[in-house]
């Protein structure tokens, strides 16, 4: 009866080892060599080309297929595309028909390529980067863009304004579409359904994200104290905008000059291409800071050799408060302050009722503060006695300054008439030796 028990036992053990040994020696076999997929119209395949000829292209897409290129496909081919089809060349094809009539795959390397070139745009979509495109037509809503394959399309509202020359002015918006044929363009995709083999594009939204790029990258590199050339992009009341290559940088409008400025129109225009001073970078609020005037001298810094306290000036009233009237002197961008008190003898309320912006002036100077940058002016002590001793040296000084001038223009004068007699003398005396020589033959 044991022994019984016992064979039973070992009956059950054989086929259960038997199992065990099945499970082991399938966990060897690569997973998937007992499936097959089944191929449908539209899958891509990675294939080898086995056999070329200019009626048929045989390609092996693994796991024992072999289709072939369509006839139609290779009729409407270039005889030299099909020379650049060499065996043993790896290339993606597209399932047009999983089995035709004689049992065949057929298989296209256009439309391979079509999927190809959507499959790049879903990963630079998803990415957001930016990519290029050219401009292949038109129509009234925008611009049709040709990438690879596919085409894309620009909405008029998503292409970047550009500046129009004159001879743009009169063309009509589809004229000025017309011209943009064939231009290439820095793009985004905005929408993509390639279901509905729709591909909508972005001029705009590039160039924001490209702007930004560059920005970093010019954040990153600049410094205090650079000189950089840039043209002017825009203005506004405080300031002017310039375009350093990707990234703007504001020049406030008390850097626009060393004089007073009331808009920055009076100095620069749209368009106009400068040279800058780095001012200061904030790489946290991405600011950059702009000078035009530290690039020019400081006329303060010759102030003291130029001017004297007494001396009188000519000056042109630039603003009117209510405690003064401000002049710029002639020919400088130095300017200085006529005070309410010192514009007349008599009491005034405001300085209009005396003088005008714009009214040109001779005025004297009777404070001068180079460190504080400085300068008093006084219109009512032009004619006061207690400088007639200054100005009759000063006039006198102009006068011998003048005299000297004109001797020196005289001087020259007879020097350059000495020089032209005799240089007709020496002619004379040429023309004399030539005779002489002409006779003595």
């Amino acid at each position: 009866m044991e022994e019984e028990d016992v064979l039973s036992v070992e009956e059950r053990r054989v086929p259960e080892a038997v199992e065990e040994q099945n499970v082991d020696s399938m966990e060897h076999v690569p997973e998937g060599a007992y499936t097959f997929k089944t191929l449908r119209r539209g899958d891509i395949l990675e294939g080898r080309v086995v056999r070329v000829s200019p009626e048929e292209v045989l390609i092996d897409v693994g796991q024992k297929y072999e289709g072939t290129i369509s006839s139609r496909e290779l009729e409407s081919m270039e005889p030299a595309a099909i020379e650049e089809i060499q065996i043993g060349d790896e290339v993606l094809t597209y399932v047009v028909n999983p089995e035709d009539k004689n049992g065949r795959i057929v298989l296209s390397l256009r439309q391979a390529e079509l999927e190809k070139d959507w499959q790049s745009l879903e990963r630079l979509f998803e990415a957001e980067e930016i990519l290029e495109g050219t401009v292949a037509g038109y129509n009234k809503g925008g611009l049709i863009v040709q990438l690879g394959k596919v085409r894309g399309f620009v909405p008029a509202s998503q292409v970047v304004a550009l500046p129009r020359q004159d001879e743009e002015r009169a063309l009509t918006p589809e004229e000025r579409r017309a011209k943009m044929v064939g231009r290439q363009l820095l793009l985004k995709i905005i929408e993509l359904d390639r279901q509905h083999n729709r591909l909508i594009l972005s001029e705009r939204a590039a160039k924001r994200l490209w702007r930004r790029e560059q920005k970093t990258q010019l954040l990153a590199k600049l410094q205090e104290g650079d000189i950089c050339h840039g043209q002017v992009s825009s203005l506004c009341d405080f300031g002017a905008f310039v375009d350093l290559g990707g990234a703007d940088g504001l020049i406030h409008l008390s850097e626009l000059s060393w004089g007073r400025v009331s808009h920055p129109s009076k100095v620069l225009q749209v368009g106009d291409e400068v040279d800058v001073y780095v001012l200061n970078v904030d790489r946290e609020k991405r600011r950059i800071g702009l000078s035009l005037k530290r690039l020019q001298p400081d006329p303060w810094s010759q102030v003291e050799e130029e001017y004297s306290v007494g001396q009188l000036v000519e000056g042109t009233i630039t603003k009117l408060t209510g405690f003064g009237a401000f002049a710029r002197l002639k020919g400088d961008e130095i300017e200085g302050l006529i005070h309410v008190s010192e514009l007349s003898n008599d009491h005034i309320a405001h300085p209009k009722e005396v003088v005008r912006e714009g009214d040109t002036l001779t005025l004297r100077i009777i404070r001068l503060d180079s460190d504080r940058r400085r300068m008093g002016l006084s219109l009512k002590r032009v004619a006061e006695a207690e400088y007639a001793d200054l100005d009759w040296r000063v006039e006198r000084a102009a006068m011998l300054e003048e005299e000297e001038h004109e001797v020196e223009v005289e001087s020259e004068g007879k020097e350059e008439k000495l020089s032209e007699v005799e240089s007709e003398g020496a002619e004379e005396i040429q023309e004399a030796v030539s005779v002489a020589e002409s006779e003595a033959l």
